[in-house]
């Protein structure tokens, strides 16, 4: 090894060059294979279920922008897990939840947070919230061959805009073409009955007791009408999971908390099966 290699730790020259801030054009250049759109996949099968994620939902509040998602995890009609984790942290002011297949989905995630480490250590600041979202749908749209396979993945991001002052929330489909929501957005196997029970709920600059509130009856709903979304699981003190981003950054509500708002929830379904009814205007 040269004197030079020793007194840069041995990395290959590319690991040094400034050429680009973003993690996946350098892997792009230097390890196409470990991307999943370089990657050679076998032919689809008919016969294949790879688990999948269901319900989650993100939706904007008083103090910024909550992520919630159900646990369950199916195979076909099985459950595959009961714990899954839906949601995570993207950035410090900015959160993922998924929804599809869960392999990918979660390989995703991941690859999203290293972009937007990488960026930041790069460029010695944090990338825009709209400049996140944007380095999202291409990593979806790089992920459409699988999608055709039926390994689809199909994430909502949302953040904390530090410029403008608020939450925001972004939804995609699967060929990664990107939509900002406003007030909430839903996506998974439940998507169109937790919609549809926030329709009932949600008010702009909700309060963070009443988003989270909603959330979960919302969550309920779904459950109710969707045999892959799980419910709030009193038995096995399962419940859903929520994070909560604001001006201070990324935050998940501890179980305790969200297990008392399930619990609540639950014993109000037993006067009131279908749920809480809207406000009269």
């Amino acid at each position: 090894m040269s004197f030079d290699a020793l007194m840069n730790g041995g990395l290959p020259p590319a690991f040094l060059a400034p050429e680009t801030s973003s993690f996946l054009d350098f892997l792009k250049a230097q390890a196409p294979q470990l991307l999943p759109a370089g990657r050679q996949h076998p032919p689809a099968r008919a016969d294949f279920e790879a688990p999948h994620g269901t319900t989650v939902i993100a939706a904007t509040y008083a103090d910024g922008v909550l992520v919630a998602g159900d646990r369950r995890v199916t195979s076909g009609n099985l459950i595959a897990h009961r714990e899954y984790e839906k949601v995570f942290p993207a950035d410090g002011h900015s959160a993922i939840a998924i929804a599809g297949t869960a392999g990918p989905a979660v390989e995703l995630v991941r690859l999203l947070q290293l972009e937007l480490e990488h960026y930041e250590k790069i460029e010695g600041t944090a990338l825009s919230l709209d400049g996140k979202a944007n380095r999202l749908t291409k990593m979806v749209r790089d992920n459409l061959e699988m999608a055709m396979q039926g390994m689809a993945v199909v994430p909502l991001f949302a953040g904390y805009d530090v410029h403008k002052g608020r939450g925001r929330v972004f939804s995609y489909d699967v060929t990664g073409n990107r939509s900002e929501e406003r007030g909430f957005a839903t996506t998974g196997s439940g998507s169109v009955h937790a919609r549809g029970s926030l329709k009932k709920l949600y008010r702009e600059g909700m309060p963070e007791r009443d988003i989270v509130t909603a959330v979960v009856q919302a969550l309920y709903d779904a459950a109710d009408e969707d045999s892959a979304t799980g419910g709030p699981d009193l038995t096995r003190r399962l419940f859903p999971l929520i994070a909560l981003v604001t001006e201070d950054g990324y935050r998940r509500i501890g179980q305790d908390e969200v297990a008392a708002v399930a619990r609540a929830v639950v014993e109000g379904r037993h006067t009131a099966p279908d749920g809480p009814r809207a406000p009269t205007l």
